[in-house]
């Protein structure tokens, strides 16, 4: 006789496998660690092996979870995706943790915004952030992630992308001194010793192509890979960086420090949110695309390419 599929058990399997860890899966799955840990204890009856074991302060598949766990996550996916498709969704109701892959600039940018929008509108709605790493495709595919949100690289046909607005930037010192007043000519710039932001750690960037046009150089003493750790130091020492405008208001007025414009021509940032096709037609994936680009100054009614 055909055993019946116990669909919730497939469901915590699949966060099992993801998070290699049971804490960590009753957090996703709105557990307490006991009762994850006897699911864990029923999946591994129901497969007759052990699924997860320990390694060191860990756990780590076995060669059957390795097996599986691909097409369990696409079989997963592909569920939800075939419940969710074509309803309403009762957003008061709605109990939902959305993954959002950004950068600390927009996260700062977004946060406010976004969280009370939920508070209002989705109450059980839970936002959870995650920080930019090597961007590719499979956190989208694999449903690790529900929303990438920054500048969005070719992910091919699976991926939707949605252009947000066009970013720039803005140079930020310290209050007092040299560049916070007067014009702020390229030969003062990079008279200045510079912060750089780069999460691969280049010292170059364009503005080095427009100071090389006007015979110019500056000199980089540190690289870091967020906007806002090089906020943080330019406002505290006397070098100065080029800063995302959004964030550098934000940190202007918290630290007191000084913006001004870059005088040439540098090319904008295009800032976009993509998600997995799957997603397409998940009412509740809708509005949380909506309410990102309202955040952002969009407005409703996304423009989906």
């Amino acid at each position: 006789m055909t055993q019946a599929v116990d669909w919730n058990l497939l469901s915590a399997l699949d966060v099992l496998l993801a998070e290699g860890s049971v804490t960590a899966a009753a957090e996703r799955l709105h557990l307490s660690v006991p009762a994850t840990s006897r699911t864990l204890g029923r999946i591994r009856q129901s497969f007759g092996d052990p699924i997860l074991v320990r390694a060191g302060r860990g756990l780590v598949p076995t060669p059957r979870a390795l097996a599986i766990q691909e097409r369990l996550h696409r079989l997963i996916q592909e569920a939800h995706a075939l419940v969710e498709s074509g309803r309403d969704v009762d957003l008061a109701s709605l109990e939902r943790t959305f993954t959002i892959r950004a950068n600390d600039a927009l996260i700062n940018i977004l946060t406010p915004r976004l969280v009370a929008a939920a508070r209002t509108s989705a109450p059980g709605v839970t936002l959870r952030f995650v920080p930019e790493g090597e961007e590719d495709l499979a956190p989208l595919r694999d449903g690790l992630i529900d929303l990438d949100v920054g500048v969005i690289g070719d992910f091919g046909p699976e991926v939707r992308v949605q252009a947000l607005y066009e970013e720039r930037l803005v140079g930020m010192v310290a209050a007092g001194r040299p560049l916070s007043s007067g014009r702020p000519t390229l030969g003062r710039i990079a008279a200045v010793e510079h912060v750089a932001v780069s999460r691969r750690g280049r010292t170059r960037g364009a503005f080095d192509d427009v100071l090389d046009q006007h015979g110019l150089a500056r000199r980089v003493v540190v690289v870091v890979p967020t906007f806002s750790a090089a906020a943080d130091i330019i406002a505290s020492s006397e070098l100065t960086g080029l800063i995302s405008a959004r964030y550098a208001a934000h940190a202007a007025r918290l630290t007191g420090a000084h913006l001004y414009e870059i005088p040439a021509a540098l090319p904008p940032l295009p800032l976009s949110q993509a998600w997995h096709v799957r997603h397409d037609l998940d009412p509740a994936h809708q509005w949380l695309r909506n309410e990102m680009a309202a955040c952002l100054g969009l407005g409703f009614g996304p423009r989906e390419a």
